[in-house]
């Protein structure tokens, strides 16, 4: 890819963005970075409501890639429809190979290899289109886990930048930008989900303690 625009070092692009709210970190990504240089992705998970509302005002243009892991709740695939409709995102679709994803469900692989069966429907998928942008944008914040509470809004991750524009928002701000702008929760936040993954991997609790229920994994290795 062409150099298009003067690349800042990370302590540059870090000092700057921690000066600015969430709306001016998202239009100034823009004048540091062109269109094509950004990959947008989201899980469409409890909350995805408030990042893609804002792209959405700033760029309706802005490709969102959706990972289709092939075991998203209906409540998912459905909030993803119904936010697709209502902001006029512009979703992309990513997946395993049918055969490898045939591999996962013929073993059940969520069970005895979870960290195989993440990398085969999350990862390998996303690294394929990863490698033709600068910078990836996601919605994790700090008080998600332990992980995500030691980042900062840009970090270096092999050859490309994550950006995270919400990480210094609490839960507290999320849920009152939320209802500020009238936006949709996830049907199944209702009912006890804070945070959604795969159906066979995600239970009711806490911030991510639903996820993988009973074992030590926390991150599905898409962030890591």
């Amino acid at each position: 890819m062409s150099k298009t625009k003067e690349e800042k070092s990370l302590e540059d692009l870090n000092k700057k963005y921690a000066q600015l709210d969430v709306y001016k970190r998202v239009e100034a990504l823009y004048e540091d970075y062109d269109e094509k240089e950004i990959m947008l992705t989201s899980s469409f998970a409890a909350t995805s409501a408030f990042l893609l509302k804002v792209f959405s005002d700033v760029n309706k243009n802005q490709v969102i890639y959706f990972i289709d892991t092939g075991y998203h709740f209906k409540e998912t695939l459905i909030y993803k429809d119904y936010l697709e409709k209502l902001y006029d995102l512009n979703i992309v679709n990513v997946k395993a190979t049918n055969k490898d994803h045939q591999l996962t469900s013929d073993t059940e692989m969520w069970k005895s290899q979870p960290n195989r069966c993440c990398h085969i429907n999350k990862v390998v998928p996303l690294n394929l289109i990863k490698k033709d942008y600068k910078v990836w944008v996601s919605g994790l914040m700090r008080w998600q886990s332990d992980f995500r509470s030691s980042l900062n809004y840009f970090e270096a991750r092999e050859e490309i930048k994550k950006f995270y524009p919400l990480l210094d928002i609490d839960f507290v701000e999320r849920d009152e930008f939320i209802k500020k702008h009238h936006l949709p929760f996830h049907p199944l936040k209702s009912k006890g989900y804070s945070s959604i993954g795969c159906q066979h991997c995600t239970v009711p609790g806490e911030d991510r303690t639903g996820r993988w229920n009973n074992s030590p994994k926390t991150e599905c290795g898409l962030h890591l």
